[in-house]
């Protein structure tokens, strides 16, 4: 998860356990946006086999489900589903099992996702083909119920919703930046995974261009520092946002905090 940087380093920022695994968040996002309810992403799901999440050591008794019930809603209430990308830590939960049939897990919600990267996830390459697995995406587009957004800079997904699309980590992976009140929320999916990737140099070894990650890295936190851009964090496990400050190190987290205390 951190690459090049020494375990002697980020041990300190997300410690290992005694497999050399540590523990992270498949953190979600409800938006209610005119008169729509979109849900950013939706962690692995359930329906893969006992052996793949033995991979994974599945913990805590958090559930997507659970979320939304919290907040007065089920998966049927869902109208969209924006994908940020297909590896399958982000869109699992998309599809589920009836039976021996694989079907939409949110029957009433278009999913979203972009033509290049579709392509890049149905052909994957080596490297990559682990992480996109036919049976969370093919489903989608046999559904009939997928969308492409067009993959040009500035475009909007709804009035308060643009769209960042970044190439470092996978191809047109689609960061969703939220206009909120007087604040800009953005979604950092997998170019920033958690506070601790808020270095530059820390980049995942995952990314298939980890140079272009750097680029897109220092270029969005520029901007995100201009602007007083709140980070909103996927795969944190103790941080959901951050707001950002200049130091003598560069660019770092000013404060953690969470979201609902701006909402």
């Amino acid at each position: 998860m951190f690459g090049v940087v020494p375990k002697s380093i980020w041990q300190n920022l997300n410690p290992a356990d005694e497999n050399n695994m540590c523990n992270w968040a498949t953190r979600c996002l409800l938006i209610k946006d005119e008169g729509r309810r979109i849900l950013i992403d939706n962690g692995m799901g359930d329906k893969q086999s006992e052996k793949f999440f033995g991979y994974y050591y599945l913990n805590g008794d958090d559930t997507l489900d659970k979320s939304l019930a919290k907040h007065g809603f089920t998966r049927d209430d869902i109208t969209d589903v924006f994908l940020t990308h297909l590896h399958f830590d982000h869109c699992g939960g998309s599809i589920m099992r009836e039976g021996e049939k694989l079907v939409p897990a949110f029957k009433n919600a278009t999913y979203w996702s972009n033509e290049k990267h579709w392509k890049w996830a149905t052909e994957p390459n080596e490297r990559e083909k682990a992480s996109f697995l036919k049976e969370n995406i093919l489903p989608i587009r046999e559904s009939g119920k997928l969308q492409f957004i067009e993959t040009k800079e500035g475009v909007h997904f709804t009035e308060n919703i643009k769209i960042r699309f970044v190439n470092g980590h996978t191809e047109s992976m689609m960061l969703p930046e939220i206009k909120y009140k007087d604040k800009t929320i953005v979604y950092m999916a997998d170019l920033l995974p958690s506070v601790a990737h808020i270095p530059v140099p820390y980049v995942m070894a995952y990314d298939t261009r980890p140079l272009e990650t750097l680029v897109e890295k220092k270029s969005f936190l520029k901007e995100a520092l201009d602007k007083n851009f709140i980070l909103f964090f996927e795969h944190d496990r103790e941080n959901e946002c951050a707001a950002l400050e200049l130091t003598d190190k560069g660019i770092r987290s000013k404060e953690t905090f969470k979201l609902e205390t701006i909402l």
